[in-house]
């Protein structure tokens, strides 16, 4: 493991066998880049980072893993946006995706299979997320996969209500005469909704468990109700593929949900993996952690 400096940001690296992985432990506690070393000689980037990013800001990067907490998604609270309503309820303000990925964090642990980070709550997420709680995130680095774990302890007297969840860019196409009609996305839900401006999400016909990813209906696409917590990137031979899994956590893979988006023409694809569907406190999806107790949410992205 060594640390180097990207942007004024200190950047530590992980090589472990063929797999190089690059993250910032204290900003975001941000996965930025994974990339494989082949046997050709040949670089194969697993998750996506722009090589010529000129942005300051880790958190407004199309690349890396970021770190979805407390609320995966947007929240809307009887329409209005970025608001949610607590257990007491009262109606406070809840940033897209929670506020983790424009957080600091603390380092408790590091070595060369990874790290273990520690929230650094703020006056801004008391007053969002008005709870006594611990969250950390713990990433486990081997040689074709990578594991990381969203773990809230409560602290508190009242139960916290949470729905996080990770948002992976891979690199898609895997190479420069590729395009994304030739990779192929497999997973099996029994309920798909198509999210629209203002929350509103559309329910939608599922289609066959294996999707080519040039199909339109994908993007802004909420997987739920899966059959296995899995899904599966490849080509369209089943080969090179990526597998995202849900392998750890209370009840694991009974509310797991999978988002599809990106841009047109973009070089990534994601395939998040959250813990329910977005719009968690509107929609009674969110999980609860009682007094004293604790949830963990963990999703591992490997080499199949």
């Amino acid at each position: 493991m060594e640390r180097v400096n990207y942007q004024n940001v200190e950047i530590n690296r992980w090589d472990v066998g063929p797999s190089t992985f690059l993250a910032s432990p204290e900003k975001g506690a941000r996965l930025l880049n994974w990339h494989v070393n082949m046997s050709d000689g040949s670089v194969r980037d697993v998750i996506h980072w722009p090589e010529n990013n000129g942005n300051p800001l880790l958190q407004e990067v199309h690349g890396g893993i970021p770190i979805l907490f407390p609320f995966a998604g947007a929240c809307f609270h009887e329409g209005k946006e970025n608001h949610w309503r607590g257990p007491d309820g009262e109606v406070r303000q809840m940033p897209l995706h929670g506020f983790a990925r424009d957080s600091e964090f603390t380092v408790r642990s590091i070595d060369s299979a990874g790290f273990e980070v520690e929230l650094v709550q703020t006056e801004a997420s008391k007053e969002n997320y008005p709870f006594e709680y611990t969250f950390t995130v713990i990433y486990h680095f081997l040689e074709l996969s990578l594991q990381i774990s969203l773990i809230l302890e409560n602290e508190g007297r009242t139960s916290i209500p949470w729905s996080a969840g990770l948002h992976p860019y891979f690199q898609v196409p895997w190479r420069k005469d590729l395009s994304w009609s030739e990779h192929l996305l497999s997973l099996e839900a029994k309920k798909v909704f198509q999210y629209q401006k203002g929350g509103m999400m559309t329910k939608v016909t599922p289609s066959a468990s294996e999707m080519r990813l040039d199909e339109p209906n994908l993007i802004n696409a909420i997987h739920y109700e899966l059959k296995n917590p899995t899904a599966e990137i490849s080509l369209l031979n089943k080969e090179e593929a990526v597998r995202i899994s849900e392998v750890g956590g209370a009840e694991s893979g009974t509310r797991t949900s999978f988002v599809t988006w990106s841009e047109n023409g973009a070089p990534y694809y994601c395939v998040e993996p959250w813990m329910s569907p977005p719009n968690a406190p509107e929609n009674k999806t969110a999980r609860l952690v009682p007094p004293s107790a604790r949830d963990e949410f963990t999703i591992e992205i490997e080499l199949a």
